[in-house]
């Protein structure tokens, strides 16, 4: 027995013995890698934080300046500058006026004949403003520039159908762009260009310089004689104008505006010019609630009318 617990114990001695030992730790904040120490630091910029609590009301006036100089701050200046950016003038300068029946009277009636002479005599300004659009676009030519204003007229028209509010500020200026987007809301409309009656024409051409003189805006009033189709349904789906199968023709004086000006201006529909001889357009048919007829008042009796005599 003795002997078994001795070679117990003397296997345990040849046994090799285990250091088990803690990590060291230390308070250093030294990085393990000290060659990108100057980033390091550069990293971090500490600048002197505020006093929120002091009081600027009992300082002098010599004390406030020497705060503001300390801070870098330059004194208030009397008067506020507001920048402000022109990119569409207010409305239409020396608007075209439309002879009268246009595409639906005689050129030979007398009406027509003094309207035609008056149109010659304003064609000077319209060759005159011609050539201040060509002093900043060289390669401008009216014939060109028609298809592009036919192009423009049609996609704005299909983003207005569509509902694309970014396309539409796109194609029209922020004048015209509430006017197409009025009366819109909840509704629903269909609307397709099929042809054109008559090919599009520039009839009138205006500029004119806002705020300085450097600053020049060009108009083009061009004549649309066009064939269409514009179905509107309110938001339950009821027609209240227009009809998805007949077309109509449609002529139109369509102002087109470009800011010269700018190096990236883009021309864009401005406004409609409609004459006063042409005819009222159709009302919508809106549809109403009926209202409940109000109850009629009851009779009253004559035993209540008269007053009622005491008993003697």
């Amino acid at each position: 027995m003795a002997n078994s617990l001795l070679s117990k114990f003397g296997s345990l001695k040849l046994a090799p013995i285990g250091v088990y030992t803690q990590a060291s730790r230390s308070t250093t904040t030294k990085h393990y890698i000290p060659k990108f120490k100057k980033h390091r630091a550069m990293k971090v910029f500490k600048f002197p934080l505020p006093n929120f609590n002091e009081d600027f009301d009992s300082m002098s006036r010599e004390k406030m300046r020497q705060k503001m100089k300390e801070k870098g701050v330059l004194p208030p200046r009397p008067w506020v500058e507001r920048p402000f950016y022109l990119s569409a003038t207010g409305g239409v300068f020396e608007p075209y006026v439309p002879p009268e029946g246009d595409g639906k009277a005689s050129i030979v009636s007398a009406t027509r004949a003094k309207q035609t002479v008056e149109f010659l005599g304003k064609k000077s300004k319209s060759m005159m403003a011609m050539r201040k659009i060509k002093s900043f676009e060289e390669d401008f030519d009216s014939k060109e520039f028609l298809p592009l204003a036919q192009d423009i007229y049609v996609k704005a028209h299909d983003c207005l159908a569509n509902k694309d509010r970014l396309g539409l500020r796109t194609y029209v200026t922020e004048k015209a762009y509430p006017e197409f987007r009025y009366n819109t809301q909840l509704k629903t409309i269909h609307w397709r260009f099929l042809d054109s009656l008559e090919p599009p024409r520039v009839v009138h051409a205006r500029y004119t310089d806002v705020v300085s003189k450097e600053n020049i805006f060009a108009q083009l009033t061009v004549r649309f004689h066009t064939r269409q189709q514009l179905a509107v349904y309110d938001r339950f789906g009821r027609l209240i104008h227009g009809s998805e199968i007949l077309a109509k023709d449609v002529l139109e004086y369509v102002v087109f505006e470009k800011h010269l000006s700018n190096m990236y201006g883009t021309w864009r529909i401005h406004d409609k010019i409609i004459p006063d001889w042409a005819p009222p357009r159709e009302p919508s048919k809106l549809t109403l609630v009926k209202p409940e007829p109000e109850p009629e008042p009851e009779p009253q009796s004559e035993e209540a009318d008269t007053p009622a005599i005491a008993d003697k």
